[in-house]
């Protein structure tokens, strides 16, 4: 009786190894594709994901766009960035496939402020430009570098991370995720701009501020100005 105790044991936890890579990203497709169907979604019926479109019904325009090809309006924001994404809701093909990808413009000392990619880790490339890039682990310890033209940089999933252009031209950097919707929260956006809206004490308490500052702040997220 020992013995099976103890291999059922060992069993379940070489199936945990084997599930612990699943739990890393988009689960696994069971067929070639899963072009999303867009238009299910006027229905009542709710998936994790989009369904898939008749097979008889994709095309190669379902698996192709030129959305990161255009600059993005830096100018829109406080912030001098802007974020173009090439995920799944707008690029069907990518659906059950596990990656998309992003392009972000940067003004002159433009941000991409602190936030964080709750279902991805992201890879960048930089095109142009120079910045100063970063994320803070779970310790709270910044890990931060400079990255220029050809340089890659990587943010574990779910960290906060930024990234600043340094240089007093614009900049350029194409971005890769492990997920077909990766998620973005914004971390000032997240905190003063959610609707309902936070307590305005629970934020004093916080950031240790008087929560009149706190109102200021909000002022600032509504409506959202990036």
């Amino acid at each position: 009786m020992a013995k099976l105790a103890s291999f059922l044991v060992a069993a379940f936890a070489v199936l945990l190894a084997l599930a612990a890579p699943s739990l890393a990203g988009d689960p696994d497709m069971l067929q070639d594709f899963c072009v999303a169907d867009y238009k299910s979604l006027q229905g009542p019926l709710r998936v994790n994901g989009f369904p898939c479109k008749r097979p008889e019904n994709v095309t190669a325009n379902d698996f192709s766009s030129n959305v990161l090809a255009s600059r993005g309006n830096t100018g829109s924001n406080a912030a001098g960035s802007a974020v173009t994404a090439a995920n799944v809701e707008n690029l069907p093909g990518l659906n059950t496939l596990g990656v998309s990808m992003a392009r972000i413009d940067y003004a002159a000392w433009g941000v991409n402020p602190p936030h964080t990619h709750p279902r991805a880790t992201e890879m960048i490339l930089v095109l142009e430009g120079s910045l100063d890039v970063g994320f803070i682990t779970t310790g709270n310890k910044l890990v931060a570098r400079t990255v220029c033209k050809g340089d890659t940089f990587v943010f574990p999933r779910g960290l906060v991370h930024f990234q600043r252009n340094n240089g007093n031209t614009p900049a350029i950097v194409i971005s890769a995720f492990n997920s077909q919707l990766p998620g973005t929260q914004s971390m000032a956006h997240t905190l003063f701009g959610a609707s309902p809206e936070v307590p305005n004490d629970v934020l004093a308490r916080a950031f240790q501020i008087d929560a009149g500052l706190v109102q200021g702040i909000k002022s600032k997220f509504f409506p959202p100005n990036y």
